[in-house]
């Protein structure tokens, strides 16, 4: 009876292989990587955009109760309900409110200098009284048009 005796095994993965597959993985993370990025930032512009709407009707609703933008019938100052997004965790932007007397308002979405939208191509998102939007960036690309 003769015995099969093999002096090395055969089986695994060789250094080579290995360096292969590890280089896949990081040009398909380094591909991946800004798409992400991306997608992230459009997501957070987004929650900001919804919150600007989402003042923006406060205050024509505050328009209707006291025939101006600026301040009640007391002559307290208005305050907008939501002056950040998203409304809990990190902060992303800073909403702000320009009330002109009975005329106009502007409302502002300011990117906080220590959030992820700091360096965002978009920069300040604005919208008015009107309707019209506003931001650093290309209108179409930032409003989503």
């Amino acid at each position: 009876m003769k015995k099969n005796i093999r002096p090395f095994s055969t089986s695994g993965f060789t250094l080579i292989e290995l360096m292969i597959a590890v280089a896949i993985v990081g040009i398909i993370a380094a591909i991946a990587m800004p798409a992400y990025q991306n997608y992230v930032m459009q997501s957070n512009r987004a929650v900001a955009k919804s919150i600007l709407y989402e003042n923006a009707q406060f205050m024509e609703q505050f328009y209707t109760e006291n025939n101006r933008y600026d301040q009640d019938m007391g002559g307290n100052a208005v305050a907008i309900p939501v002056t950040q997004s998203p409304r809990s965790g990190a902060v992303q932007y800073n909403i702000t409110l320009q009330a002109v007397a009975n005329a106009t308002f502007t409302l502002q979405a300011v990117p906080d200098a220590g959030g992820s939208m700091a360096g965002d191509a978009c920069g300040t998102l604005t919208l008015t009284n009107t309707g019209q939007q506003g931001a650093a960036g290309t209108i179409a690309e930032c409003w989503d048009r």
